[in-house]
């Protein structure tokens, strides 16, 4: 089947809310399209205001397939979570192409907040 998508995605407003108010956990979730036919292998880079990037958290979208990466329980490759309560942005590189999408579930108020959006892709 034909891969659809892009390789390279960026997304840039991420916030991981530590706070959640009823049974939904506030969460960010990166959906991924996958219609080629070999796994996609993603690797993220995680940009921040006043520290390095973080470039070790990976995940496979399988071919034909797509996957939900919930980001708050996504870890790196040594372990690390990806830190609540700091706004940072995000690079999706992908081995072949894909469709990415963000959403974020804030529920730290009484009322749910979503919020989905395309990625931005990057032309290649």
């Amino acid at each position: 089947m034909k891969a659809y998508g892009k390789k390279t995605w960026l997304i840039a407003d991420n916030y991981l809310n530590s706070v959640s108010l009823n049974d939904w956990n506030s969460h960010e979730a990166v959906c991924v399209l996958n219609t080629s036919d070999e796994d996609a292998k993603l690797d993220f880079t995680l940009f921040y205001e006043d520290r390095e990037p973080c470039r070790d958290f990976s995940s496979v979208c399988p071919a034909q397939r797509t996957h939900h990466v919930r980001l708050d329980r996504i870890r790196s490759a040594d372990g690390k979570a990806i830190p609540t309560d700091l706004p940072y942005a995000m690079l999706i590189e992908s081995s072949v192409p894909v469709v990415v999408q963000y959403s974020r579930l804030d529920t730290s108020h009484k009322e749910m907040a979503l919020m989905t959006t395309i990625a931005y892709p990057v032309e290649e």
